[in-house]
């Protein structure tokens, strides 16, 4: 029997919150640090899992090494080692062998990179020789993963050609690569995007000191709770107006919810207004990690929803959108894939399950963001609630330091 939580809401909730720091700030300054041979120790690091595999990697003294489910490492690391002088084995968990990689291993074979696939064609694990890649002008799909193009990205001022990049058709994700635009600035080197085209000349990392910011997507989940429950007052700390990180959108969408933003010197406070709008619509096209918080959120307010933008959800930790279907219906919501990147709820309800438990398929976000049901059934039991390590390692004992109850079985 795998592990379970049964989890309690509190009559109240009036809390304050120290968030994880981003793992999408950390991941790429792990990258950047190493490019630069940066002598700076990194502040507030992620202590999550999808980072500790990165720096488990720079410390490592093996050839071999194993990512386990963290996308971001994979498609950073595969990019930062086909320039680094030896020869290098990445592999990763049984999903992680069945998330394509081959766009962007193609991609680098172009540049002069020699990368094999040892098991499946087009999926890890895979085998690198680094060397010195010649670089050169490339075309990628704007609907393939942003980890890719900024993989390809911090990699390309090494190369001896530079790299320019054609980005084809609209580009999913992309406050991620002006996330990593910015960081690679904040390191001294010059891009050029103009349209859809990319130029990276050759150019020298400067070292510098990163700061990772709180992570607005981890946020999300407590707007969540915010708006289910009436007169809750959540204070989350460092989280930045200006932030680089896409989901700080989270503010503007969740005013549709009946959830404010108050913004302080070190933090935000987040209030339920009890405001709600009758129908959302949002293009997910930005902010796809925040998908799943939405979903959830609608249904459980009882407001119907139309998501467009969300085709990279199908390649994540599983199917997002199936899981959504899936584990909803077991709450009473009856939601629909319409089409290519839709997903509808129109209000359709079914007879929920008497003691539903969610499972959560290897992903911390389907975990967090269904987790809040407890709110309206009551008690919501989640199966496998650890993977929340993923991405956000307290975030249970946080809940329970707002009020929730929450009974390991």
């Amino acid at each position: 029997m795998p592990l379970q939580y049964k989890i309690f809401p509190p009559e109240a909730l009036r809390t304050t919150v120290h968030l994880p720091a981003s793992k999408s700030m950390s991941n790429r300054a792990l990258i950047l640090n190493a490019l630069s041979l940066s002598p700076y120790p990194i502040q507030n690091l992620s202590n999550c899992e999808d980072t500790q595999v990165l720096i488990d990697v720079f410390n490592s003294q093996s050839n071999v090494f194993d990512i386990k489910a963290a996308g971001t490492a994979m498609r950073f690391l595969t990019a930062f080692l086909a320039g680094m002088e030896g020869e290098w084995i990445v592999k990763g968990s049984k999903r992680m062998h069945e998330r394509p990689i081959h766009p962007l291993v193609e991609t680098l074979i172009a540049l002069g990179a020699e990368v094999d696939y040892i098991e499946k064609e087009g999926y890890p694990p895979l085998k690198i020789k680094g060397r010195k890649l010649k670089g050169g002008e490339v075309y990628l799909s704007g609907n393939i993963s942003s980890q890719f193009i900024s993989a390809l990205l911090m990699i390309a001022p090494l190369m001896e050609n530079g790299l320019v990049m054609h980005i084809e058709k609209e580009i999913v994700s992309k406050p991620y690569i002006h996330l990593t635009l910015s960081m690679m600035e904040k390191c001294g080197v010059q891009v050029k995007w103009e349209n859809n085209h990319i130029t990276v000349k050759p150019q020298i990392y400067n070292a510098v000191k990163f700061a990772v910011e709180p992570d607005w997507t981890a946020a999300s989940y407590w707007y969540e709770m915010t708006s289910l429950i009436p007169g809750a007052e959540v204070t989350l700390k460092g989280l930045e107006k200006n932030s680089l990180q896409g989901d700080a959108n989270v503010t503007n969408l969740f005013s549709y919810l009946g959830v404010t933003t108050e913004f302080l010197p070190d933090g935000i406070i987040i209030r339920n207004t009890k405001k709600r709008t009758k129908k959302f619509f949002h293009d997910f096209v930005n902010e796809p990690d925040l998908a799943q918080t939405f979903a959830a959120t609608c249904c459980f307010m009882g407001v119907p929803f139309l998501f467009s933008g969300i085709q990279s959800l199908k390649i994540k930790e599983t199917d997002r959108v199936a899981a959504l279907i899936n584990e909803l219906k077991k709450l009473g919501y009856l939601l629909k894939e319409n089409g290519k990147g839709m997903l509808e709820w129109d209000g359709e309800r079914c007879s929920p399950e008497k003691e539903p438990a969610i499972d959560t398929y290897d992903d911390h976000r389907m975990a967090m963001s269904l987790a809040p049901g407890a709110i309206l059934s009551g008690s919501l039991i989640i199966n496998d609630p650890k993977v929340v390590f993923k991405s956000y390692p307290d975030f249970w004992n946080d809940l329970k330091l707002a009020g929730f109850t929450i009974e390991e079985r």
